[in-house]
Protein backbone atom coordinates (compact mmCIF):
# COMPACT_ATOMS: atom_id res chain seq x y z
CA UNK A 1 0.00 0.00 0.00
CA UNK A 2 1.50 2.91 -0.48
CA UNK A 3 2.42 6.12 1.67
CA UNK A 4 -0.28 8.60 1.40
CA UNK A 5 1.90 11.04 2.79
CA UNK A 6 4.07 11.16 -0.31
CA UNK A 7 3.20 13.11 -2.99
CA UNK A 8 4.33 13.65 -6.42
CA UNK A 9 4.90 16.32 -8.52
CA UNK A 10 6.09 17.23 -12.46
CA UNK A 11 9.27 16.75 -11.13
CA UNK A 12 9.67 15.36 -7.39
CA UNK A 13 8.45 12.95 -5.25
CA UNK A 14 7.89 14.65 -1.43
CA UNK A 15 7.08 14.35 1.61
CA UNK A 16 7.41 17.52 3.65
CA UNK A 17 6.27 18.67 7.16
CA UNK A 18 6.42 21.31 9.64
CA UNK A 19 5.82 21.97 12.85
CA UNK A 20 4.82 25.71 13.39
CA UNK A 21 4.54 27.85 16.45
CA UNK A 22 2.99 31.43 16.69
CA UNK A 23 2.47 33.71 19.49
CA UNK A 24 0.24 36.60 19.82
CA UNK A 25 1.83 39.98 20.28
CA UNK A 26 2.69 41.01 23.98
CA UNK A 27 1.91 37.12 24.10
CA UNK A 28 -0.86 38.50 25.84
CA UNK A 29 -3.69 36.15 26.12
CA UNK A 30 -6.53 36.98 23.56
CA UNK A 31 -7.23 33.23 22.01
CA UNK A 32 -10.63 31.94 23.18
CA UNK A 33 -12.00 28.74 22.59
CA UNK A 34 -14.19 30.43 19.84
CA UNK A 35 -11.33 31.99 18.19
CA UNK A 36 -9.08 28.89 18.06
CA UNK A 37 -11.72 27.47 16.44
CA UNK A 38 -12.06 29.80 13.38
CA UNK A 39 -8.54 30.48 13.69
CA UNK A 40 -8.51 26.53 12.78
CA UNK A 41 -10.62 26.94 10.10
CA UNK A 42 -9.03 29.77 8.46
CA UNK A 43 -5.88 28.52 9.04
CA UNK A 44 -6.98 25.10 7.00
CA UNK A 45 -8.02 26.75 4.21
CA UNK A 46 -5.10 29.02 3.37
CA UNK A 47 -3.04 25.84 3.63
CA UNK A 48 -5.54 24.21 1.14
CA UNK A 49 -5.07 27.18 -1.41
CA UNK A 50 -1.48 26.92 -0.80
CA UNK A 51 -0.90 23.32 -2.18
CA UNK A 52 -0.66 22.14 1.34
CA UNK A 53 -2.44 20.43 4.33
CA UNK A 54 -3.23 21.62 7.54
CA UNK A 55 -3.02 18.16 9.38
CA UNK A 56 -3.09 18.86 13.26
CA UNK A 57 -3.70 22.26 15.00
CA UNK A 58 -4.17 23.58 18.80
CA UNK A 59 -3.59 25.92 20.62
CA UNK A 60 -3.79 28.15 23.96
CA UNK A 61 -4.40 31.64 25.26
CA UNK A 62 -1.54 33.11 23.81
CA UNK A 63 -0.38 30.56 20.86
CA UNK A 64 -1.23 27.87 18.65
CA UNK A 65 1.00 24.61 17.19
CA UNK A 66 0.22 23.97 13.73
CA UNK A 67 1.09 20.82 11.58
CA UNK A 68 1.59 21.42 7.73
CA UNK A 69 2.43 18.92 4.81
CA UNK A 70 3.13 21.31 2.18
CA UNK A 71 4.81 21.23 -1.42
CA UNK A 72 8.34 21.57 -1.51
CA UNK A 73 7.79 24.83 -4.60
CA UNK A 74 6.05 27.07 -1.03
CA UNK A 75 8.70 28.35 0.76
CA UNK A 76 8.14 28.47 4.69
CA UNK A 77 8.27 32.23 5.06
CA UNK A 78 5.52 32.64 2.45
CA UNK A 79 3.48 29.87 4.35
CA UNK A 80 3.72 31.33 7.69
CA UNK A 81 3.28 35.29 5.89
CA UNK A 82 0.08 34.18 4.57
CA UNK A 83 -1.47 31.91 7.44
CA UNK A 84 -0.71 35.20 9.80
CA UNK A 85 -2.23 37.46 7.46
CA UNK A 86 -5.00 36.18 6.59
CA UNK A 87 -5.86 34.56 10.15
CA UNK A 88 -5.22 38.37 11.61
CA UNK A 89 -7.21 39.64 9.03
CA UNK A 90 -10.50 36.94 9.85
CA UNK A 91 -10.41 37.39 13.49
CA UNK A 92 -9.67 40.91 14.48
CA UNK A 93 -12.69 41.75 11.78
CA UNK A 94 -15.05 38.86 13.43
CA UNK A 95 -14.08 39.05 16.97
CA UNK A 96 -12.91 42.72 16.85
CA UNK A 97 -14.45 44.00 20.23
CA UNK A 98 -12.74 40.96 22.10
CA UNK A 99 -9.34 41.30 20.05
CA UNK A 100 -9.56 45.21 20.86
CA UNK A 101 -9.37 44.79 24.71
CA UNK A 102 -5.79 42.76 24.29
CA UNK A 103 -4.20 44.17 21.68
CA UNK A 104 -4.27 47.60 19.60
CA UNK A 105 -3.32 48.22 15.85
CA UNK A 106 -3.56 46.23 12.93
CA UNK A 107 -1.82 43.15 14.46
CA UNK A 108 -2.71 40.08 16.74
CA UNK A 109 0.38 38.03 15.98
CA UNK A 110 3.89 38.72 16.99
CA UNK A 111 6.09 38.77 14.30
CA UNK A 112 8.59 36.08 14.83
CA UNK A 113 8.11 32.20 14.72
CA UNK A 114 8.67 28.53 15.51
CA UNK A 115 9.56 25.97 13.29
CA UNK A 116 10.95 22.59 12.94
CA UNK A 117 10.94 19.99 9.57
CA UNK A 118 9.38 16.81 10.85
CA UNK A 119 8.61 13.53 10.02
CA UNK A 120 10.75 10.98 8.65
CA UNK A 121 13.48 9.12 10.26
CA UNK A 122 15.86 10.82 12.91
CA UNK A 123 18.46 13.07 11.72
CA UNK A 124 21.21 9.85 12.88
CA UNK A 125 19.83 7.63 10.74
CA UNK A 126 19.84 9.98 7.94
CA UNK A 127 23.53 10.66 8.40
CA UNK A 128 24.27 7.10 8.40
CA UNK A 129 22.77 6.04 5.34
CA UNK A 130 24.46 8.73 3.63
CA UNK A 131 27.85 7.81 5.14
CA UNK A 132 27.12 4.32 3.71
CA UNK A 133 26.61 5.10 0.86
CA UNK A 134 29.03 3.43 -1.56
CA UNK A 135 31.49 6.07 -3.36
CA UNK A 136 32.75 5.06 -6.55
CA UNK A 137 36.50 3.67 -7.22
Amino acid sequence: MPDSDVRRGRSVVYNLHIHLVFVTKYRRGVLTDALLTRCEAVMRDVCAQLGGELREFNGEDDHVHLLVHYPPKLPVSALVNRLKAVSAHYLRKEFDQHVRRYLWGDHLWSPSYFAASCGGAPLTIVKEYIEQQKHPD
